[in-house]
């Protein structure tokens, strides 16, 4: 890592550029990437000594002809490059070098994980760095120095901070989902006052916090499988299932010969020690020693954030218990404090919920347009503002009212730099000083937080998972208007406990006017309390921020807060103890216990506000429905044709499963991903889809099933006009773009709660079958998290044909599938589609389509360049390899093909070899036996792999 001055070369010529031309043809700056995307995979030494690892990495060049910037993409824990790869593919096909890697201790690179540690991940980031200043397709802003930028999410996320912070090279970074301290992450204290005015902001851990200990059991059980060693205690492959698992014969004499080495092996997996040592000392403690805090320290942005320079575009949901929204707040108050561009977006996702697929090519938008602005100087600017989902909340009498997936946009984040301090509303709260059991054990806990399960409390239909007597409560009264609260809110507590120590977990719920209560998030605020009054009549005061959250407190509504003794996300005392929990007297320092409070709400500017109570909501329905009217009307009579023509259904439907014609699909920065596209696929058809990557394959697939909106043309499914919701889509079954299945749950439980959400009678979903197709045995009852990528894609396929539908729809269907697998995979396909039903599938796997599939289309570019059957795309004639049983039939042989009409034959190096000239090869195969001739082997010398290449080349 070589810290420099920022060249001020890029900023000189992008305001000369600026000078030279009009603005409108900067911005209309033609896209790259129109070109072929071609990868290598390469495996990069870094580090030396016993540091020293090689990481293994995949290097996207657009094929341009022109240096371009390029963009490092980062994985998450857990993950590997193979992650990142639809994105990498997607700024590929924007025309960005993208190079995506396996960190070290993860996929195939070697070593242990530090944890993002300066001195091994972030140096393993400059080496990379170093390697894209030596390669001729990427853009320079001096030598050595590549114009690049960094994203990742979660783990990658944290990665892209700490390298911008060290390696000043970086251009531009865009983090998801990321921390900004692991010690308040992991250790979270909501305790003490704040002296920002930012809306998410929360105290960060100074000495002590709660051990958030299932989340770092998560992280730390991820991290611990060492590879292969699974196979021997129990993680192994399919089939190994209920037998008694045996440790490899080599571990055992390893262990012979040296048994701290092996216990390491068996405890750590592949930690660095010391991190494995943290850990434990956390686990088995809960405490944050001086050791632990280093540890995580290193791994933090926290220290070093205000030395980032480059343009930081922060991505946080609001659905996430591990980094919730006080990490993007913190690291976007360190990054603009020395004046450096940084924008905010908050997304409804995060650890505890994916994010929907709207959202998912929204954010990928966001991340492609900052790059695009700071990496190429073309496109709009993307200012630095703040946006975030329009709140949602609990309607008294129509359910949940969702926002209609609007997003807010304010043109500042709210305290950042020179930005207005954010607004906050006060609530007053009411209550009683209340006693609080803490139980011996801290069994049994409140259920609220669950990782990747974050709304859990929702999830179980509205009922709380408090525990009588382990908490006190306090409320407002109901709301005469909504409330938006948009961030974390504060509220003063007064506390005491006999033995001058608590810990205690604020949250914030919704109370309908029907006692129907939701938990925002499923977020709760960890208070650790070292050092309090032991005096019930002279409690200490104690400052609280809640979680960060974005929800609408409609009008009737309660706000209720409640402060619980237990938590079952968290470690809890060991010693049975009661405290006593009240509201503090506004002004008071301790002692001084009052009956109501001020719940003070972060509330920014542009939000919805119904400041006429409910009865503003029907004169806005009014409103809305009389506008409806006139707008259904005006479509009458100006798009009626169009209408009907859109809804007419063909007469062919049944016949024709599946037709596109002249579908295009293009980007807001001009980008086409599918230009003209028109092919059909009949009824008993298998079609295989064939292109190279950013062929266009996926965003064909993704129109299809009503994912994304083509910007031309039309899509027909059994003759009905295909798109968002439309009915006919539920005669089809799909698997794209990952399996989707929920880890916690069995490959069962998922596919009974995807055909339950479906709302479709159980009888129908023809479960057994489904079951049968993943053959996965006693396994398809384990929890998913425990399966190979292969048993997990068995189960999505599986998931697909819940139902039998009439269309069946596959996307690399036999990714991470072994021979057998795959061959048994080939056999369900034929026998489905010899039903009467369709079949459609996109592969790599060139020799499984010519396998598997009677009809090919091949795609390049966007583009549609060649359709028929597998025979038609290979060539009926060609040349044939024939093998004969006997070498001195080699002359007869030869005679009776000659004989045939275009056929001619003769010796060659690798045998006899007959050019068919559009003769059909069981013609001159029955013909050699007629004369019997021996035949042993009759191969076609062109396979589809010849014909597909030939045909990109050739496009």
């Amino acid at each position: 890592m070589r810290p420099r001055p920022r060249s001020g070369a890029r900023a000189t010529a992008a305001a000369l550029l600026a000078l030279a031309l009009p603005t409108g043809l900067l911005v209309l700056a033609p896209p790259a990437g129109a070109a072929e995307v071609s990868t290598e995979d390469a495996r990069v030494p870094s580090g030396s000594g016993e540091e020293a690892v090689e990481l293994d990495t995949t290097l996207y060049l657009p094929g341009t002809g022109e240096p371009a910037p390029a963009v490092v993409l980062a994985h998450g824990f857990g993950g590997s490059k193979r992650s990142v790869a639809d994105d990498a593919a997607d700024l590929a096909d924007r025309g960005y070098v993208v190079l995506t890697y396996s960190a070290r201790g993860f996929g195939e690179s070697t070593g242990r994980i530090g944890l993002n540690d300066p001195r091994y991940e972030i140096a393993d980031l400059s080496t990379l760095l170093d390697l894209l200043a030596e390669r001729e397709e990427v853009e320079l802003d001096a030598d050595g120095d590549p114009r690049v930028g960094v994203a990742g999410g979660s783990y990658g996320g944290a990665l892209a901070l700490l390298g911008a912070a060290y390696d000043q090279r970086i251009d531009a970074i865009a983090p998801q989902i990321t921390w900004h301290s692991l010690t308040t992450a992991l250790f979270p204290d909501h305790t003490g006052d704040l002296e920002t005015g930012t809306v998410a902001a929360v105290p960060p851990t100074v000495d002590d916090g709660v051990f958030k200990q299932l989340w770092a059991g998560l992280f730390f059980g991820i991290g611990s499988a060492a590879g292969s060693l699974l196979d021997g205690v129990g993680g192994g492959p399919a089939g190994a299932q209920g037998a008694a698992a045996a440790l490899p014969p080599e571990l055992l004499e390893r262990a012979a010969a040296n048994p701290e080495a092996v216990e390491q092996l068996l405890t750590c997996g592949r930690f660095r020690p010391e991190v494995c040592a943290a850990y434990q000392s956390a686990a088995s403690t809960g405490l944050l020693t001086p050791e632990v805090a280093a540890v995580l320290d290193r791994g933090s942005p926290a220290g070093v954030v205000d030395r980032i320079e480059a343009p930081t575009l922060l991505v946080q949901g609001t659905r996430d218990s591990l980094f919730g929204l006080d990490h993007a707040d913190a690291n976007a108050r360190g990054i603009a404090g020395d004046g450096t561009p940084v924008k905010v977006v908050w997304f409804d996702g995060g650890h505890d919920a994916s994010a929907s697929d709207r959202q998912r090519e929204e954010l990928r938008e966001q991340v492609a347009g900052w790059f695009d602005w700071h990496l190429r100087g073309v496109g709009e600017d993307p200012g630095t503002g703040f946006e975030f989902p329009a709140p949602t909340g609990l309607g008294a009498t129509v359910g949940r009212v969702q926002g209609g997936g609007r997003t807010v946009v304010a043109e500042d984040y709210p305290g950042l730099a020179a930005a207005e301090p954010a607004d906050r509303r006060p609530v007053t709260l009411t209550g009683p000083v209340q006693p609080v059991v803490t139980p011996a054990g801290g069994t049994p806990a409140a259920l609220t937080t669950v990782p990747g399960l974050g709304a859990l409390s929702a999830a179980l239909g509205g009922t709380t998972a408090e525990i009588p007597g382990q908490f006190a409560a306090f409320e407002s009264e109901p709301l005469d208007a909504a409330v938006e609260i948009v961030g974390a809110s504060t509220v003063d507590l007064v506390v005491a406990s006999p033995s001058g120590s608590a810990t205690l977990f604020a949250k914030l719920y919704d109370v309908g006017p029907d006692g129907r209560t939701t938990l925002p998030g499923g977020l709760v605020a960890p208070l650790s309390l070292p050092d309090v009054s032991t005096d019930p009549t002279t409690p200490t005061r104690v400052s609280a921020t809640l979680p960060g959250i974005v929800h609408r407190f409609e009008a009737g509504h309660t706000l209720r807060l409640v402060v619980s003794s237990t938590d079952q996300a968290y470690a809890l005392p060991d010693e049975a103890a009661v405290y006593s929990v009240g509201l503090a007297e506004a002004g008071a320092v301790n002692g001084a216990a009052a009956g109501s409070t001020q719940l003070a709400a972060p509330v920014v500017d542009g939000r919805s506000e119904s400041t006429g109570g409910t009865s503003r909501w029907w004169v806005l329905l009014a409103v809305v429905a009389a506008l409806g009217l006139l707008g259904w009307l005006a479509a009458r009579w100006w798009g009626g044709r169009r209408r009907r023509q859109i809804s007419q259904v063909e007469p062919d439907g049944e016949d024709v499963p599946l037709r596109f014609t002249g579908v295009t699909k293009a980007y807001k920065d001009g980008f086409v991903a599918v230009r003209d596209l028109s092919f059909e696929v009949r009824r008993g058809q298998v079609l295989g889809l064939l292109g190279p990557n950013g062929a266009g394959k996926t965003t064909s697939l993704r129109m299809l099933m009503g994912l994304i909106r083509p910007t031309e043309g039309r899509i027909s499914v059994f003759g009905h006009a295909a798109g968002p919701g439309a009915p006919v889509l539920s005669r089809l079954g799909s698997f794209v773009e990952g399996t989707g299945l929920q880890p916690h749950l069995s490959g069962r439980d998922n596919l009974t709660l995807y055909w339950a959400a479906t709302g479709r009678p159980a009888e129908d979903a023809h479960m057994d079958e489904a079951i049968a197709v993943a053959g996965l045995g006693a396994a398809i009852d384990r929890p998913v998290r425990r399966y190979s990528q292969g048993m997990r894609q068995r189960v999505a396929i599986a998931q697909a044909m819940l139902g039998l539908p009439d269309l069946l729809v596959l996307d690399e269907p036999t990714n991470g599938l072994d021979p057998p697998q795959i061959h048994a995979m080939r056999d369900v396909l034929r026998s489905y589609a010899a039903t009467g039903r369709t079949v459609i599938v996109s592969s790599h796997l060139l020799s499984e389509i010519e396998q598997t599939c009677s009809h090919v289309v091949v795609m390049a570019k966007g583009q549609k360049i060649a359709q028929g059957t597998v025979e038609e795309i290979v060539g009926t004639g060609g040349s044939v390899l024939v093998g004969l049983a006997d070498d001195a039939d080699t002359d007869r042989a030869i005679a009776v093909l000659s004989g045939l009409p275009g056929v001619t034959a003769g010796r060659t190096d690798e045998g006899l070899v007959a050019e068919l000239d559009g003769a059909r090869r069981a013609d001159a195969l029955q013909a050699l036996v007629a004369a019997g001739v021996a035949v042993d082997e009759f191969t076609p010398r062109r396979r589809l792999e010849d014909a597909f290449l030939a045909l990109v080349g050739e496009s």
